[in-house]
């Protein structure tokens, strides 16, 4: 079992967690497997995520419904998303929609690798972390990828999605819809 020093705050969206060890320090041992029982995420980082330690798990900001990490690893970064609330659902739905997006190839998201249930209760996603530069990019370009990805979906409803899903925690239902007439008109004006 892991010994917790000190406690931090991420700020009104939760409570208080308490303060890991830094993993990068010299002082102290990178994961191993006898630590991990209880711990979900570490097991498929150190396991099928083929990596033989973490060397640093840091916060990622930019959310207030789950908290955000990034776990730094000598087989590459993984960024989790973790819950203590909901169960897994949520991010299972996340994960089909990131799948999707991704076979596309038309779009760069994070490819999902993970979804389970913690053992206190909540969930979590693993999935690929990327790296982003400043958002200050062409969003003409980024107009164009979003229709590209798009008119790759393989949905049989027409435009829609064939799973429910969330955005934060508020329910999305993706009904099929066959606007296709319109929303292909918007993408051919919006690709030519």
């Amino acid at each position: 079992m892991v010994a917790h020093v000190g406690v931090i705050s991420l700020g009104s969206c939760f409570p208080p967690l308490p303060r890991l060890p830094r993993l990068y320090s010299t002082k102290h041992k990178p994961f191993s497997m006898a630590v991990m029982s209880e711990d979900p995420v570490r097991e498929w980082i150190l396991t099928e995520g083929k990596a033989t330690q973490i060397t640093k798990i840091s916060p990622v900001g930019g959310g207030c419904i789950n908290l955000a990490s990034r776990y730094e690893t000598d087989a590459g970064s993984f960024f989790v998303k973790t819950n203590r609330s909901i169960g897994s659902s949520m991010f299972e739905a996340e994960a089909l929609g990131l799948g999707a997006m991704y076979e596309t190839g038309s779009i760069r998201v994070p490819r999902p690798f993970k979804v389970g249930s913690l053992p206190t209760g909540g969930s979590y996603i693993i999935m690929e972390f990327i790296e982003f530069g400043s958002s200050r990019g062409n969003q003409s370009v980024l107009g164009r990828k979003l229709a590209e990805m798009h008119k790759a979906g393989k949905s049989k409803k027409g435009f829609g999605f064939d799973v429910n899903n969330t955005i934060g925690s508020t329910p999305q239902i993706n009904t099929g819809h066959q606007i296709g007439f319109i929303f292909m008109g918007s993408i051919d004006w919006v690709t030519s």
